[in-house]
């Protein structure tokens, strides 16, 4: 039975890196496997939706990559020696590749071992994020250059370099020593977080959330989480996670409108991802060290526990982000900052904030920046600039959903001040 895009691409998304993983392991080879595996995904997406998803899709996907790859291996001049070392590394009763969806015996996930190969400490942490991201998460190169908020050739050039650096060093495709682990944690989990924050807000696109990804980086998360399940950042970030996902079935109106959190339904909201993202960060914060991940998490939960918007604990929240700014110098934890202390101590004090933050230059020309400083000129009353600002961050996003929100919020500030203005004139309507 044919299948829609937008089955085939999650369940792509979803079977990509085991093939990587398998790829690699069985050849050795982690690039010629990468690009061999993203042939065999163009393969599928193309016949699957027309012709239906093969009764083992994730072997088919196996047998056209190792066919890929084997067209790749013959074309190189180093054609005999490479291909006498994958004769070698095959097993004996495999050198006839079986029918592409024949069931074979199940190699296991390989996903947790290729975060850890893509986060190696050969590579520069930007590097082994953006090759994660590529192999692990399944964005493209445009989307990652966003994230990282550089042209997309040096972003492409970047996995280049990263994937050759993988190829060069000679590491097995293997689960590394526990002794190996803390230096390819922080960036794994840096990793994770930006597959989560690419589909909680989409960075491009008509859609506000693309939650294929946040759930591939929860799975991911709670895979990590097993294998250390005292670590309390590892922990922390899993709560974030969840806490933050839970909202999701509220983010978006029937039209995929962005909600604001201040106005959300929050009987939608999830229960259980809600009371599973408490109890873990609960449990971590006491176990220290404590991290970013556990105090944004801790954030999540004050908002979430509110069963009310007027029941959230600002005051709580302000003392966190103060926590949260000493451990980070990220300055987006500085601008939420802004914001609690609006609501604690008055909109002039978050726009205090915001202006410092303008003049250090580390968010210059970013959207976010003018978002909230539109937001709490509103809260101050000051119409005319807020609409101002509300425009400028409107004409700085790339996601389409935030851009029709802040367009439309310019466009009710307008319009309430042209109404203002008619009642200034003829007299208050009757």
């Amino acid at each position: 039975m044919a299948t829609t895009d937008t089955d085939t691409n999650g369940l792509l998304r979803e079977l990509a890196p085991q093939v990587v993983g398998v790829l690699t392991r069985r050849y050795g080879d982690f690039d010629t496997a990468e690009d061999a595996v993203q042939e065999a995904l163009l393969a599928a997406a193309t016949q699957w939706p027309r012709e239906g998803v093969p009764r083992n899709p994730r072997g088919w996907l196996i047998q056209v990559a190792s066919r890929r790859l084997t067209e790749q291996v013959r074309s190189e001049r180093a054609r005999r020696r490479r291909e006498d070392l994958a004769a070698r590394r095959e097993p004996a009763d495999r050198r006839s590749a079986p029918a592409a969806d024949e069931e074979e015996a199940p190699d296991g996930d390989d996903t947790l071992i290729l975060l850890f190969m893509c986060a190696h400490p050969a590579l520069t942490p930007a590097s082994a994020v953006a090759l994660t991201l590529r192999s692990v998460g399944g964005l493209t190169t445009a989307e990652i250059a966003r994230a990282f908020m550089v042209p997309e050739a040096t972003m492409a050039q970047r996995i280049s370099r990263a994937k050759q650096r993988i190829k060069t060093s000679g590491i097995p495709f293997e689960m590394p020593d526990r002794t190996d682990w803390a230096p390819r944690l922080d960036a794994m989990l840096s990793v994770l977080y930006l597959i989560f924050n690419e589909g909680y807000t989409s960075s491009v696109g008509p859609d506000l959330q693309r939650v294929e990804l946040s759930r591939e980086a929860i799975r991911l998360a709670r895979a990590v989480h097993q294998h250390l399940p005292d670590d309390s950042e590892v922990a922390g970030l899993l709560a974030l996670m969840l806490l933050n996902h839970a909202r999701s079935p509220a983010r978006t109106g029937p039209g995929g409108e962005l909600i604001p959190l201040a106005e959300q339904d929050r009987s939608l909201w999830d229960g259980c991802a809600i009371d599973e993202g408490i109890a873990l960060v609960t449990a971590a914060l006491p176990r220290g060290p404590v991290g970013p991940y556990q105090v944004q998490a801790a954030v999540a939960a004050v908002h979430d526990e509110a069963k009310h918007v007027e029941d959230t604990d600002w005051p709580q929240i302000l003392a966190l982000y103060g926590v949260l700014e000493r451990l980070s110098a990220n300055p987006v934890v500085s601008l939420n900052r802004a914001v609690a202390a609006a609501m604690v101590d008055g909109p002039a004090a978050g726009l205090d904030i915001v202006e410092a933050l303008d003049a250090d230059g580390r968010l210059t020309g970013h959207h976010r920046l003018y978002a909230v400083r539109a937001h709490l000129l509103e809260m101050l009353g000051d119409r005319e600039a807020a609409i101002e600002n509300y425009r400028a961050a409107a004409n700085r996003t790339t996601s389409l959903p935030e851009r029709h929100h802040l367009t439309i919020r310019a466009a009710r500030l307008a319009s309430d001040a042209a109404g203002s203005a008619t009642q200034t004139e003829d007299g208050p309507a009757t």
